[in-house]
C-alpha cells in the first residue's frame, strides 16, 4: 500500500494546521513542533457536554471501559462519546502506509489532571464476524505526583500485537495495514481524569519483533 504525494501533502498540511509547540520544548517529553492534540478525558456525567473544543476531545467513564473506534482519514474526533453503549468514533491516517516498519507519524501520551487515577490503553483488531483480538502490549497510565512527561507510545497504539497458535508466531499488523480488519482502542479507566495525546510528524520504528525466540511476521499490504 504505496502513500501517493498527494497523501503526504495532506499529512503534512494537517500537522501544519495543528497548534505548534514551543520552540526546543518546554521539559514535559514532547517534541518540538507541529502536531495533532487528543484529550481523553474521564468523566462519571453521561451527560456532560460533548461538543465545542474543536473536536479535541472524546469522553470516556471515569470507571469503567470505553470503546474507540478506528477509521482511515485525516485527524478527526468523529463521535466525542465513548460513555454510552456505541462508543466513541477517532479517524487517523494509515500507521505505516507505505508498509516500510516505520510509522509514518508518531503518538506521544502523558497524564494531566489531580494526582490519582490510571487506566490501561490497548489495540485492537475487530474480523468480520465481529471478534475482537486485543494487543498482547498496551500503554499503562497513571496520574503520580508531580510533573507528567509524555512518552512515545506509538508501537502500542499503532500496531497490533497477536500471538497466533496456530502458525506458532508473533504477528504485528500496523493500523489499516491489514483492510479485512477494523480497528479500535480499548480503554479500561479507573479514575483517570485526563489522559493528553498528541501525534507528531516523525517516524518511529514499529516493526519490532518480540524476540522471544517465535517466529515473527509484520502483516502490512
Amino acid at each position: 500500500m504505496l502513500m501517493t504525494r498527494t497523501a503526504i501533502c495532506l499529512i503534512a498540511l494537517v500537522f501544519s494546521a495543528s497548534v505548534l509547540a514551543g520552540k526546543g520544548g518546554n521539559g514535559n517529553g514532547y517534541p518540538s513542533g507541529a502536531h495533532y492534540n487528543l484529550n481523553l478525558i474521564g468523566t462519571g456525567d453521561k451527560d456532560a457536554d460533548m461538543k465545542g473544543n474543536k473536536g479535541h476531545r472524546i469522553f470516556v467513564p471515569l470507571y469503567g471501559n470505553a470503546k474507540i473506534y478506528l477509521q482511515e482519514g485525516d485527524f478527526r474526533v468523529i463521535d466525542a462519546n465513548g460513555t454510552d453503549s456505541d462508543g466513541a468514533k477517532f479517524q487517523l491516517p494509515a500507521a505505516d502506509a507505505d508498509c516500510d516498519g516505520y510509522s509514518d507519524y508518531s503518538v506521544y501520551v502523558r497524564e494531566l489532571g489531580a494526582p490519582g487515577g490510571s487506566a490501561v490503553m490497548t489495540t485492537c483488531l475487530e474480523d468480520e464476524f465481529g471478534e475482537v483480538y486485543c494487543s498482547s502490549e498496551s500503554v499503562e497510565l497513571e496520574r503520580k505526583k508531580g510533573k507528567s512527561t509524555a512518552r512515545n507510545v506509538s508501537k502500542e497504539l499503532l500496531t497490533v500485537l497477536i500471538y497466533d497458535e496456530d502458525r506458532d508466531r508473533w504477528i504485528r499488523t500496523p493500523l489499516f495495514g491489514d483492510d479485512s480488519y477494523g480497528y479500535l482502542w480499548d480503554y479500561n479507566n479507573n479514575g483517570l481524569r485526563l489522559a493528553q495525546l498528541r501525534f507528531y510528524d516523525e517516524f518511529t520504528m514499529i516493526d519490532v519483533d518480540p524476540d522471544d525466540g517465535s517466529d515473527y511476521e509484520y502483516n502490512c499490504s
